[in-house]
């Protein structure tokens, strides 16, 4: 970071900005849209094609990304495994978490997964799919930035209310208008996070139905959350107290591996419950 004369910050330069350029472009790819063009790519990360052509070029050489030569295309790479490899490994919430996702997809026969917060977005680092052959499932790596996401309001329900209003005014988050959820945003993070726990019925789409509960450490700091996430036609209303108790007896028995202290899920159940799906 260098300074001007006057000594306002003028951001990354030389080596550090080309760094920041070059995972800014490895970001735009996403497990919804996983090839794309020099074209696309400069449209999401804001740079001028020529650039974007000559990163793609290094990272290319380096196997970070792949260049298909009948279309020009690039994807990732299997180098992104080798970076990705040892941090999914060393994530202490991810070893804690996969005996419990199993135990949690086991019992209620639907997809259970593990999100981390990046600063904007809920990341899938673990997943344990459904047995039943029609499942709802998410690739390792993907990333939510909807408002509506069980998993995006249950960290935002933990963030400042400055950050969240950054993040909803920016459009890093991005929120539909026209969506049910559109009570006052304050109101309702508070109240998820009163309850311990954040429900997507059908709010991302119509056929998602979604359940998630956060995992805090020692010190009470949210470090992850749990998904439980199953087509919406297969959930009924007398079902979503059953999945919740699961839910929430998984995020404790999460927690307690930090040291956290179990809280009863009771009351959040019976509150639930009184308030209706």
């Amino acid at each position: 970071m260098s300074s001007s004369a006057d000594g306002r910050s003028e951001g990354p330069q030389g080596a550090a900005a080309s760094l920041l350029n070059g995972l800014r472009v490895l970001e735009a790819f996403r497990v919804d849209d996983p090839t794309l063009g020099v074209t696309d790519v400069a449209q999401r990360v804001g740079l001028h094609k020529s650039t974007v052509s000559r990163i793609l070029s290094g990272l290319a050489e380096a196997g970070y990304v792949h260049r298909d030569q009948s279309t020009g295309r690039y994807r990732l790479g299997l180098g992104v495994i080798s970076l990705a490899g040892p941090l999914l490994a060393e994530l202490d919430v991810r070893r804690l978490a996969q005996g419990e996702l199993e135990k949690l997809t086991k019992v209620t026969a639907e997809t259970s997964a593990l999100s981390v917060w990046n600063g904007m977005e809920a990341v899938v680092v673990e997943q344990i799919p459904s047995p039943q052959f029609v499942k709802h499932t998410a690739y390792i790596g993907t990333r939510y930035d909807r408002y509506e996401s069980s998993s995006v309001r249950l960290f935002l329900a933990h963030l400042a209310a400055e950050n969240v209003k950054s993040l909803l005014g920016s459009k890093q988050i991005s929120r539909d208008p026209a969506e049910v959820l559109n009570d006052d945003v304050a109101a309702h993070l508070a109240q998820v996070r009163d309850d311990g726990f954040a429900i997507n019925d059908g709010y991302t789409d119509a056929q998602e139905f979604g359940i998630s509960a956060p995992v805090y450490d020692y010190a009470g700091a949210l470090v992850g959350c749990v998904t439980l996430s199953a087509p919406r036609a297969r959930i009924g209303q007398s079902d979503v107290p059953r999945l919740l108790t699961e839910v929430q007896h998984c995020v404790e028995r999460i927690s307690d591996g930090f040291g956290a202290h179990a809280r009863s899920v009771d009351a959040d159940i019976r509150s639930h419950a009184e308030r209706g799906r």
